[in-house]
């Protein structure tokens, strides 16, 4: 559990990065089921044109 941009929790202030960098997927079946999985974040870039942003807090 964490706070993670505007979804804050006041009893978990702070990012779980070990945790939680991860895309969280959603598949629907044609029986309406759904399965749910994750796949990692890529924190690189798909050139070398430009440089990665590594992730940080949001502040506001």
């Amino acid at each position: 559990t964490e706070s993670r941009g505007a979804h804050a929790r006041e009893d978990y202030p702070q990012r779980d990065d070990q945790n939680w960098l991860k895309h969280t997927l959603v598949w629907v079946d044609e029986r309406g089921r759904t399965r749910f999985d994750y796949r990692p974040v890529h924190l690189h870039t798909l050139t070398g044109e430009v440089e990665p942003i590594p992730p940080k807090a949001r502040t506001y």
